[in-house]
């Protein structure tokens, strides 16, 4: 089931989705200053591109100073944006039945948007 829900997802918008993950986590790997950034938007796209059966694991708050720093600046320059376009997408589909699947990938996608440092996908 989780085979054919993803399927579904890829040709219904998933695809665009990460390949947008993809393209700006590219672009933000340009500068060095941004390689962490790009590399935390590497998990997004992972997990838009087959989200069922994908897990979320949460490691706790970063250790290290510079990674709970990283998510604040990665909260504030575009993670809230992110979060807020998948909160929206997940109350459009778990309006109805069917698309309750999907809309609840929405919210665990929005979860790793919000703070993607410290949480890794499985």
């Amino acid at each position: 089931m989780k085979i054919f829900l993803n399927i579904i997802w890829v040709l219904f918008g998933g695809f665009m989705i990460a390949l947008e993950y993809l393209i700006s986590s590219l672009l933000m790997m340009i500068t060095i200053i941004g390689i962490p950034f790009g590399l935390q938007t590497f998990k997004l796209a992972a997990l838009a591109l087959w989200p069922f059966g994908s897990q979320i694991v949460d490691n706790g708050w970063p250790s290290g100073c510079l990674a709970g720093i990283m998510n604040v600046i990665w909260w504030f320059l575009g993670g809230f944006a992110i979060a807020l376009s998948h909160l929206a997408w997940g109350i459009f589909f778990s309006i109805t039945i069917i698309g309750l699947p999907f809309g609840m990938q929405h919210f665990k996608l929005m979860r790793l948007a919000l703070f993607p440092f410290g949480n890794k996908v499985e």
